[in-house]
């Protein structure tokens, strides 16, 4: 019997060893698989499949009272938190400071008025070359375009004058009409200078009472209302096609500060050019003259001119007074060529050929010129753009015989700094004001050496070189 045992285990080694020998040379007995893989079947036992609690032991699990007590933490939590986050965006909406409703503004509020006085001058085709400068003055951010005058009327000869017809010499009714329509397409309103003698010797051939009531026919209405007409007058008409917008401006010079206020009370312009401050005044007059026609009146009403065909060429550097026109509480007027600094007897044509190559022995002269202009432009920009540019409040914070500085900050809108230095020295500037911050960064500066546009720079004691400017800006403190 144990041999027969022992044989018999003889016989299952020889079969093992049999096995491994036909995995290792590939042979594949029945129900394997090569490399001495081999298939094993798995029944599935679906006897213990998991299908979840009835509705019956859900309901019975749900009313227990641990399950009870969660449901009402969570449910107090929930409307808690809700009640929170609702209170506090209501705290943070009441103690928010409220935004300042923006003024109504006019069109001739939102830019600068461009003066072209002499048509002829400016381009050589009159009317029609004017039209052909719309995409330059686009350009430059111009929002009216004071023409002319181009009226018919004969030297002196009050019987001639008709404010409804166009001198021949400037161009055609149609010429005008295509003008208008093209430059409302650009955003341009058009201000037509109605000046009665303006080729003789008295503006209103010493018959202001005559003149007035001619005056009245064309424009009569303003807004609806009678306008009493005793002043050198510019009617800005603004026409497309079948419709017609009229307003009225005025122009005075060589008046007081007093009597320009005077004369904004009585006569009801809607704006009012006065070729104030004068530069050659002082900068603590200057700062007066500011203050008191921008305290007793709305800011809409005050037009800036410090240049062209009235007042002849400008006494201070012409950056600086871009600069200061620019940033005054009220409307900026310039006339033709101001932008790059054309002297009095210049002509126009001069801006046109900064683009062109020809001339290259004025190659300095006509780099100064571009830089100039880029610095208008940069200047219209801000004052399209800024709010207390636009419409902002002044405050006066530095004066001396030939330096000026105020601030111009509107709710809580980005703040604007002006300082400007017309005499021939250094000046040190002592600012102080509860919304100055310790440092501004600069905006524009006509001492790029030294004042680098985009740095920042001590606000406490400003240092500005003779006949030079710059313009700073600071965030809302708040």
């Amino acid at each position: 019997k144990s041999k027969t045992t022992s044989n018999d285990m003889k016989e299952v080694e020889l079969n093992e060893m049999d096995q491994e020998k036909q995995s290792m040379t590939g042979e594949t007995p029945t129900g394997t698989e090569k490399s001495g893989c081999v298939k094993v079947k798995v029944t599935e036992d679906t006897e213990f499949k998991f299908t979840g609690l009835s509705k019956e032991e859900l309901m019975k699990v749900a009313g227990t009272a641990g399950w009870v007590r969660t449901r009402w933490v969570l449910l107090v939590l929930f409307w808690l938190g809700w009640i929170g986050m609702l209170a506090g965006a209501i705290i943070i909406i009441v103690q928010a400071p409220r935004c300042k409703p923006i003024p109504e503004m006019n069109w001739w509020n939102e830019g600068f008025l461009y003066q072209i006085s002499d048509v002829n001058t400016f381009s050589e085709n009159g009317l029609k070359g004017v039209e052909e400068k719309l995409d330059y003055l686009n350009q430059m951010k111009v929002k009216g375009l004071v023409l002319g005058p181009i009226h018919t009327v004969q030297a002196d000869q009050l019987s001639t004058m008709e404010l409804t017809s166009i001198n021949p010499e400037f161009g055609s009714e149609s010429q005008l009409i295509s003008l208008l329509d093209r430059a409302h397409r650009k955003g341009i309103s058009v201000v037509l200078d109605l000046t009665p003698n303006y080729e003789g010797v008295s503006v209103w051939f010493n018959n202001a009472a005559s003149v007035a009531e001619r005056l009245k026919v064309s424009l009569v209405k303003t807004n609806g209302r009678q306008t009493e007409l005793d002043f050198r007058v510019l009617g800005c008409l603004h026409h497309f096609l079948s419709m017609t917008f009229r307003a009225l401006m005025g122009s005075v010079t060589g008046l007081s500060a007093d009597d320009v206020s005077h004369l904004l009370n009585r006569s009801s312009v809607d704006l009012l050019l006065t070729g104030l401050p004068d530069p050659a005044e002082p900068g603590v007059r200057q700062a007066q003259v500011i203050q008191l026609l921008y305290s007793d009146h709305l800011q809409m009403s005050l037009g800036w001119c410090l240049s062209g065909r009235i007042l002849g060429s400008p006494a201070v550097p012409v950056r600086l007074y871009q600069m200061l026109l620019f940033t005054l509480p009220g409307t900026p007027v310039f006339s033709a060529g101001d932008e790059v600094g054309l002297k009095a007897g210049e002509k126009p044509e001069a801006m046109w050929d900064l683009e062109s190559q020809a001339g290259d022995d004025n190659a300095t002269a006509k780099e100064e010129r571009t830089a100039v202009r880029d610095f208008f432009k940069a200047l219209s920009d801000l004052k399209g753009k800024e709010r207390s540019l636009l419409h902002g409040e002044y405050v006066s914070l530095y004066s001396s015989s030939t330096s000026l500085a105020f601030l111009r900050l509107w709710d809580q809108s980005e703040r604007f700094l002006v300082a400007l230095n017309w005499g021939n020295d250094s000046v040190t500037m002592t600012l102080t004001n509860s919304d100055l911050p310790a440092e501004a960064r600069v905006c524009a500066s006509t001492d790029t050496e030294n004042l680098a546009v985009d740095s920042k720079v001590s606000v406490e004691k400003l240092e500005l070189g003779p006949k030079q400017a710059v313009l700073l800006s600071y965030a809302f403190p708040g």
